[in-house]
């Protein structure tokens, strides 16, 4: 029973993301420019920093930006070379102090900020030249409250590193753009994304009480009735794991922060008040990024077991379509960012090799929250593996 309505469902979400993506529409250049303070919290980020920054300084957006960046009490040059890169730039400001979390340094530059859009940027992630201009393009209508980016994997060293950039394609931003039209996006990335900060006031500012600050502070724009867009073309650049360890200590954290959220507002979901929202993406949250994914190593397990007994006939039809309705996903994705189509079909290994690996962390993340132990931020080892391309 499990399998015909897991399977059923997944069809119809399917069928509705690829037709709200097909309705998307991109916004309409507006060349808006006004102040601007981006804020970036950064913690043993000295390989990575000073590059970010120099695609951020280089910008085409002409309005005025300042730029503040929070040392989290970092144990190694991250200072230093922030204060190499802004020597001589009055628009950069750097505070430091202890450390204490990077929501906590969000906070600090989030006060320290002086303009009334904020540009909130991760000290991995590389900027494109017009990746500013587009993000605050949708400011020119003062009904926007934020607006969402478009995160990239920047690093394809490594398999593990290339499936991100797939999930990231045919997930993540996929996802967003289908939610655009139904005004249901869930996520306004932390990596790149842009938030009026009275509207950041009204929702309560950001919140220490989850791990995952970005869902939080989105769900919390959503309940103040904040509008929320989307724009493919404000594309960023990110440092991806390239170590199934480092990848599940993020994906675990991930998780743990998700899970959080989704119990912090559980009120929002099947509520009429929240229209698409509720009935629609958080419930999906839900079943396909929590439940489906806990369950369906289990499900590949079980069909291997079941070889040898002939009961593999009765399971293989909806493993079959489990994949089908990947692959089409996958394929749609990859048109829509004019990437190779080819590499759609890398979500069959993913299947396979990356997924058990984040059922892992899904129930890791569970358990966890039944003991109702806390899980750090920690820390993932910078390659500086992203080639610039601003």
């Amino acid at each position: 029973a499990f399998m015909i309505v897991a399977t059923a469902l997944v069809v119809v979400r399917t069928l509705i993301v690829i037709w709200l993506a097909a309705l998307f529409r991109r916004p309409r250049r507006t060349n808006f420019s006004g102040p601007i303070s981006v804020v970036m919290a950064a913690y043993n980020e000295e390989k990575v920093i000073a590059e970010t920054l120099r695609t951020l300084l280089a910008t085409d957006y002409r309005g005025e930006i300042e730029v503040v960046v929070v040392d989290d009490g970092s144990r190694d040059q991250t200072a230093a070379e922030v204060e190499r890169v802004g020597q001589g730039d009055s628009r950069v400001r750097l505070l430091q102090q202890q450390n204490h979390g990077k929501a906590r340094a969000l906070q600090r530059g989030l006060a320290a900020a002086g303009n009334g859009i904020v540009v909130f940027i991760d000290a991995d992630t590389q900027c494109q030249r017009d990746t500013l201009p587009r993000l605050l393009d949708p400011f020119a209508d003062e009904r926007i409250g934020a607006v969402s980016g478009h995160a990239k994997v920047g690093n394809l060293r490594t398999f593990i590193a290339r499936c991100q950039a797939l999930e990231y394609t045919c997930g993540f931003n996929l996802d967003r753009r289908a939610y655009n039209r139904w005004k249901c996006i869930t996520v306004v990335p932390g990596a790149i994304s842009a938030i009026r900060k009275d509207a950041i006031d009204e929702a309560g500012g950001l919140s220490l009480e989850t791990l995952a600050e970005d869902t939080d502070l989105t769900l919390s724009l959503h309940r103040h009735r904040q509008r929320i867009v989307y724009v493919p073309e404000a594309i960023a650049w990110t440092e991806a794991p390239e170590t199934v360890r480092a990848l599940a200590r993020q994906r675990s954290r991930w998780a743990y922060g998700t899970l959080q959220c989704l119990w912090k507002h559980r009120d929002m979901v099947f509520n009429r008040n929240y229209r698409a929202l509720g009935w629609f993406s958080l419930p999906s949250i839900w079943f396909f990024q929590i439940i489906l994914v806990a369950v369906t190593p289990m499900v590949d397990l079980f069909l291997l077991a079941s070889l040898p007994f002939g009961v593999w006939s009765a399971v293989l039809p909806f493993i079959v379509i489990f994949l089908a309705m990947d692959v089409l996903l996958a394929t749609l994705a990859c048109m829509l960012e004019r990437e190779p189509i080819v590499r759609a079909w890398r979500i069959l290994p993913m299947r396979l090799i990356y997924r058990p690996m984040l059922s892992y962390c899904i129930w890791k993340a569970i358990l966890r929250a039944i003991k109702g132990a806390w899980v750090s931020w920690g820390k993932l080892e910078r390659t500086a593996s992203v080639p610039v391309r601003a």
